[in-house]
C-alpha cells in the first residue's frame, strides 16, 4: 500500500453542466433592402417559418426562452433562451436564421453565458453571522426567526438563480458588466471579506425592489467578453429605470462596475416581431 489517497472518478465529459443551465442573449435587426428583393411567396412562408422557429415543437423547445421588441437602431428584437445544452439553444438560433427570411435577418449582438450561485449567496450560518454583526442578539427570537425564514427560502432562491422562471412581465433589460482592475479599484485584490461585504450592500439595494423587479446574473467568465449578464424584468419599465440608477450609488458599483451597452425590451411573439416590424406575409 503507497499510503496515498484514493482518486476521485472523473465526470463523464458532457456539455451539459453538472450545476446550472446555459443562457444565449442574441440582438436580431431586419434588412429592409434584402427584404424588398424577396417576392410576396418568399415573404410569406418566410414569415411562417420565423414563427414556427419561435415556437418549436416540445422536444425542441428550450427550457426557458422569451422574445422581445426593442427600441433603438442596434436591434428589432431580442431573445433570452436558457436550457441544459447549449446546442438546444443555438438550434433556436440556427433555425431562424434558416428559414425564407434568414438572408434578411441581421444577427446583431449576443452574450453567452451560464447561470450559477454566486459564491456571495451565504449559508445559513454566514446569513447568521451577519446578522449577528449588525446588531441582531445572540438569544432573540427575531434572530431566530429570521434564520428559520432565511433556511427555509434558500433552495427556492438558489433554484431560482440555476433555472429560473422567466416572470410574464412586460419589460426587461440587459446589459454585460465587468469588476474593475484598476489600480486602486481592483475588485480581484480586495479580500473576500470586504468584496462579501459590498454584495451584501448590493444585495439589500436590490431587495427594495422586491415584487417590482425580477433579476437573474448569469456568468460569461471563459464564455464571453464580459463576466456578467445582468437580465432584470419589470412590472414596468420605470422599475428598470430605477433600480439600476439607485444601485449605482452602492459602492459595489460606484468604484468597481465596469457596464457594457444597455439593451431593454418588451414581450412580444414572433407573430408580434413580423407585425411591429411591418414585415408583410
Amino acid at each position: 500500500m503507497s499510503g496515498r489517497p484514493p482518486i476521485a472518478p472523473l465526470p463523464e465529459p458532457s456539455r451539459v453542466p453538472r450545476r446550472g443551465w446555459h443562457c444565449s442573449h442574441f440582438c436580431y435587426r431586419f434588412d429592409r433592402a434584402r427584404i424588398q428583393q424577396l417576392s410576396a411567396d418568399q415573404i410569406r412562408a418566410g414569415c411562417e417559418a420565423f414563427t414556427a422557429a419561435w415556437n418549436p415543437d416540445q422536444s425542441l423547445r428550450p427550457a426557458r426562452m422569451q422574445t422581445y421588441l426593442t427600441s433603438g437602431h442596434r436591434a428589432d428584437w431580442i431573445a433570452m433562451i436558457m436550457d441544459p445544452d447549449p446546442l438546444k439553444i443555438d438550434a433556436i438560433h440556427q433555425a431562424v436564421l434558416a428559414g425564407p427570411l434568414g438572408s434578411a435577418i441581421e444577427p446583431t449582438w449576443s452574450f453567452v453565458s451560464m447561470s450559477e450561485v454566486s459564491e456571495y449567496v451565504p449559508d445559513v450560518q454566514q446569513y447568521k453571522a451577519r446578522l449577528l454583526a449588525e446588531g441582531e442578539s445572540e438569544d432573540s427570537a427575531t434572530l431566530a426567526a429570521k434564520v428559520n425564514a432565511y433556511e427555509q427560502r434558500l433552495p427556492m432562491m438558489n433554484r431560482q438563480r440555476l433555472s429560473p422562471d422567466f416572470p410574464d412581465w412586460p419589460a426587461a433589460c440587459f446589459y454585460p458588466m465587468n469588476k474593475s482592475r484598476v489600480v486602486g479599484a481592483n475588485w480581484f485584490t480586495e479580500p473576500f471579506s470586504r468584496r462579501n461585504q459590498l454584495m451584501a450592500e448590493h444585495a439589500r439595494s436590490g431587495i427594495a425592489f422586491a415584487g417590482r423587479v425580477s433579476q437573474v446574473i448569469t456568468v460569461g467568465v471563459g464564455l464571453d467578453d464580459w463576466e456578467w449578464m445582468v437580465t432584470l424584468w419589470g412590472r414596468n419599465p420605470e422599475y428598470l429605470r430605477e433600480i439600476v440608477y439607485k444601485m449605482r450609488f452602492d459602492e459595489a458599483s460606484a468604484v468597481y462596475a465596469e457596464f457594457g451597452p444597455f439593451f431593454v425590451g418588451y414581450r412580444c411573439t414572433g407573430e408580434e416581431i413580423l407585425a411591429h416590424c411591418r414585415i408583410a406575409s
